[in-house]
Formats: C-alpha cells, structure tokens, sequence
C-alpha cells in the first residue's frame, strides 16, 4: 500500500447507517427491559438480575466485556509488533476460568453477595472491605474514562468521525440503557454487540485473507516475518512476554479479572442456580479463546498487508493503535457498510465494557457505602440506585474529557490497574483459603501489598524494559512510496491494558537505567498478591490467628468443588465393586463351592498319584 498521505477515507451513508442500528438496537433492549420491568421496586433485582439468568447471555456478558475497545484495537497490534505469543493468554484464562470455578464461585454464589467487598466485611471488618471499595471504584472510574476516549481519538484521526460526538453518543447511549434496564439490559445488549464485534473482526479478516491471496499466504508471511514466535521458554523474569510469564502471571490476572472483580462476580452470582454460573464460566471461556485467535489472526493479517511498508514506521499513523482503523479505510472503502460495521464494532466494545463497568460502580457504591450507613425504604433504594447508575454514566463522559487534557492520567491508570488487582486477590485468597486468618493479618497484607505493587508499577514506567527485554520484532518500510516519511509524529493513544504501550510513550523522556531492571508488566499483580497473602499470614499468626477459625461457610469446603463429587464419584465405583466381590466370596463359601483353580490344582495332583 502507498500514497503520499495518511489513509483518510470517507465514511457514507451506509457506513452512518449500520452505526446508527448498532445505536438504536443497543437502547431499544433498554426500554424493552424497563417496560417488562416496570412494576419493580428492589435494588437488588435491579442490580443482579433477581438472580434469574440462565448460563448462556452471563457467559456471552463476560465475554463481550473483556472484548472492550482497547482489545479490538490494540490487541491486532500487539501480534503485528511482537508476534503471536500473545495467544498464551489462552492458558492463563483456562487456568484462571478452573480455579474461579472451583475455588471463588462456591463461596460468593453461597454467601448470595451482591458486592464482592460485602464479603471482606463478612469475612474480616468493615475498615477491609472500605479500602477495597474505594480502590475499585478509583480503579474504575480512571478506566472508564480511557475506555471512551482512547478508540474515539484513534479512529478520529484516521477517518472522518467527530471525536467528541463519538463520544457523548457513545456515553449518552451507555448510560440510557444501563438507567432504564439495569442488570438485565447490561446483559442482553452484551449478548447483542458481542456479535457486532465478532462480525466487524471477520469482515476485516475475510477481505484481508482475499487481497493477499488466501490463508496460507498470510500464514507465510507471518512465519517469515517471525511473528509465530509462540513456544518461547526463556525463564527470564525480567521477558515481557514468554511462556512463563503467560502461565504464571497472566493465570494470576485473569484470576483478579475473572474471580474478584465486581464486574464479574456481579454477573456470575446472578445466574439462578450454580451450575448455570459454572456453565457460563466455561462456555465464556470458548468465547474468549474464540477472540484470541481471532485477534491473534487479525494482528497476522496486518502484518501480511504491511509487511513491505509499516504505516508506524513511515509515518503514516501516530500510534499503533491506529493500525486497524487504517487498514479498515484502506481496504473496506469499496464496499459500503463494511467500515461502518468495524466501527460499530470498536463502539460495542466500549459500550460493553463501560456499562458494565457503570452497572458495578453503582452496585458497590450502594451495598457498601449507603446501605450499612442508612435506614431507606427497598422503593428508595432502587430509585437510588438508578440515580447512581445516572450518575456514573455522567462521570464516564467526564472522565473522558479529563483523560483527553491530561496525558499523566493515562500513566496514572496503567499504575493503578497494575497496583490494586494483585493485593485484592491476595486478601480474598486469605479470607477464601485460611480459616485462621485475622482482620489485622488482611488489612497488613492489602497495605503492604498495595505498596509493593504501587513500586513495581511505578518503577516500570520509571525505567520501561530495554528492547532486549521487550523484543519487538522487525518492521519494513522498503516498498513504501511516500512522497514523504515521517516517523516523528508519535503521540500515543494507547491504552491502560496495554502496559507497553504506555511506556512507549515515555520511553524517550524518561531516563533509562542499567541499575534497575523492571519484571515484566504481567508478574506486577502475582508479586503484590503473595506479598498480600505472606504478610497476611504473618501478622494473623502474631495476632493470635493460631487460636481462631472462621465460619465454615465463609471458607471453602471440600463439598463446594466439583473435584470432591468427581473423586466421591470413582470412590463409590471402587466400594461397590469390592462390595459384589466381597458378597460373591461369601456366598460361595456358604455353599461350599471350590474355586476353580483350586479344583483343577487337586485334579492334576489325584492324576500324578500312583
């Protein structure tokens, strides 16, 4: 591909169209759910769904919203810079999908929570499960706002979109939806736009694979290009990405994401029985492999069409980031819709994850900051948590405007996303795990946790890993044909879920060390949760935690695992067996009967007899 200026296509009529559908659908289930809704009066029903979802929309709902913006953006990008190692992911969220499974759901669905910090309250005191509160909201809110604006700058600067109308569209719709349906209308509109972005994905895969000439080419060229660099077993911690850090660090995030997280758990905990909230755990983990190779194959294809000219690298684009947008403007622009289509993709992506988001802001700011300090009628709450749901969708907006003024907000999110998660797994870990585990021992832990991955975060945007470390791998501008090349341009839009990207950005302002050398982003959450879970365990066990067990039912047991009934299972077959064999000897035993070894062995002997 060459031409002497950015890929700035046109969007027409079709294209606004399908955006709009995607729009106007995406409200509609709104409205459908407050009107078979109407005569609702609980907040609780509101916020968890009365706890009537069956497996397969919760499972399609988590699914849609870790598919966010940034992942359909940046994730392609990622493969196109560093390879196809990033579907090692694969192994972290199977992992994490068998121990959420096992471990977190019996516990949660048992104890019927509406806010995963209630628990910590439960399990420990109020000062514990506060801190966790207020960590995730902070979390959150920073997240939300980036969610919104960081595709909309992206996709504004390689078409014609108006930035800040994509945005307060994009809010307004979110925050309509997510006020008038609540839990439910967060789930089912998941279960809409999920399609939306699986069909965006493969409009651009198809058409690819068709310009290059079929699959094996675009496989080709990613071998020869390197980049199905996935089997790489160097036991460097200090690799950004390896099969180790994948295994290790990305079970343990997935872990936070998929086990501890109010977005998550919110949702899980609402399906109507446990089963069903297993069923949905594992049917989300066939979608979310399903994106990864998606993802994976997305990033292969744009290195297939730019292996001979990087847009990055010639200046074409200002982030990469921006990739997918590009090659969406430079090879969709022919077929009317289709650009329309991706984009609707990217704009599902924010508003899944954002109304998820909005719909978890609001559940634990009422179950753990008004309700425990109030004395308000179940009519009040449910207006209330309405009213937060209003709210909060309001703030996205905001947050959005502040992330676009403030560059160090981008920086800051990437530390708090990497600083909080790690120390809140290990305190539910401690109240899940060990029963002798203290107040005093979880509230240490979470601190000092906090602190120890606070440094790590910080340090690694302090001293971003050298490219020895990082490994990215070769690009080409030899078939360029610009008439000019400018690679100077770089000012990123990368976002906090891409934590190299970020550093990047300050890659050249920063001071680079030979003293100190960052872990990879992926081991920042591990180390702040065995850090949490060691000092946890410490202080307890000084604070008399020796002496004191926790209520059965706030820890888990043999009886919540689905490994306990499976050896029961094989247990019972192997006693039953006995059992007969046991019962078949003493019958013959009563009758006399010999067995028949025992006879032909006399026979044998009556017959060498002289």
């Amino acid at each position: 591909m060459s031409g002497d200026s950015l890929v700035a296509g046109s969007l027409v009529a079709a294209d606004y169209v399908v955006f709009a559908l995607m729009l106007v659908v995406s409200t509609a289930i709104g409205v459908y759910f407050a009107w078979t809704n109407r005569g609702q009066v609980n907040s609780r029903d509101f916020l968890t769904g009365g706890r009537r979802l069956t497996a397969f929309p919760v499972s399609i709902s988590l699914t849609a919203s870790f598919m966010s913006s940034i992942a359909v953006m940046s994730s392609p990008a990622e493969v196109y810079r560093y390879g196809a190692i990033y579907i090692l992911f694969g192994l972290g969220i199977m992992l994490s999908t068998v121990v959420v499974s096992e471990v977190f759901l019996p516990v949660f669905y048992r104890l019927a929570i509406t806010s995963t910090h209630e628990y910590l309250e439960m399990r420990f005191n109020r000062a514990t499960r506060l801190l966790g509160t207020v960590i995730f909201i902070f979390q959150t809110v920073l997240y939300i706002g980036i969610v919104i604006y960081g595709p909309a700058l992206a996709i504004s600067q390689i078409a014609d979109v108006n930035l800040w109308g994509g945005i307060i569209t994009t809010g307004i719709v979110c925050t309509l939806y997510c006020t008038l349906g609540g839990l439910k209308a967060v789930v089912w509109t998941d279960v809409f736009q999920i399609g939306i972005m699986l069909s965006g994905y493969l409009a651009v895969i198809i058409k690819s694979v068709i310009l290059q000439g079929g699959l094996f080419k675009v496989i080709s060229d990613s071998q020869q290009g390197g980049r199905l660099n996935i089997l790489d077993f160097d036991t460097n911690p200090l690799r950004r990405h390896t099969f180790w850090t994948m295994v290790f660090g990305a079970t343990m995030g997935w872990i936070v994401l998929s086990g501890t997280n109010q977005s998550q758990v919110q949702r899980y905990v609402s399906c109507k029985s446990i089963t069903h909230a297993r069923i949905a755990l594992y049917i989300y983990l066939f979608g979310m492999c399903t994106f990864l190779v998606s993802t994976m194959f997305a990033g292969m294809c744009l290195f297939s069409v730019y292996k001979n000219c990087d847009p990055w690298t010639a200046g074409q684009v200002s982030a990469l980031d921006q990739l997918m947008p590009y090659l969406v403007m430079d090879i969709l622009t022919d077929y009317p819709g289709l650009p329309g289509l991706f984009f609707a993709a990217v704009c599902s992506g924010s508003l899944s994850t954002v109304s998820t988001s909005i719909n978890a802001l609001a559940t634990v700011t009422l179950e753990d900051l008004i309700k425990p300090y109030t004395n308000m009628s179940e009519k009040h709450l449910f207006w209330m948590s309405k009213g937060l749901t209003f709210f909060y969708g309001i703030l996205c907006i905001g947050m959005a405007g502040l992330a676009s003024a403030m560059g160090a907000m981008l920086q800051a999110s990437v530390v708090v996303n990497g600083a909080t998660g790690g120390p809140l797994l290990g305190v539910f870990t401690l109240g899940i795990l060990c029963p002798f585990a203290t107040s005093k021992g979880a509230l240490s832990g979470l601190l000092v946790g906090l602190g120890a991955s606070t440094c790590l975060s910080i340090g690694g945007l302090i001293y971003p890993p050298s490219p020895e470390m990082a490994r990215p791998l070769p690009l080409s501008t030899d078939g360029c044909e610009f008439s000019s090349m400018n690679s100077s341009n770089w000012t990123s839009t990368a976002l906090p879920t891409e934590p190299i990207s970020i550093t990047s950005l300050i890659q050249n302002s920063q001071m680079q060390s030979d003293t100190w050398q960052s872990p990879s982003y992926l081991y920042f959450g591990p180390i702040g949760t065995v850090t949490a879970v060691i000092v946890g365990l410490m202080v307890s066990m000084f604070t008399g935690g020796w002496r004191s067990r926790a209520e059965s039912r706030l820890t888990l047991m043999k009886e919540d695992t689905t490994f306990y009934y499976i050896f029961m299972f094989f247990k019972d077959r192997v006693m039953r067996r006995e059992g007969r064999s046991k019962v078949t000897e003493s019958k013959q035993k009563r009758v006399g009967v010999k067995k028949p070894g025992l006879c032909s062995t006399e026979m044998d002997l009556l017959n060498k007899a002289p």
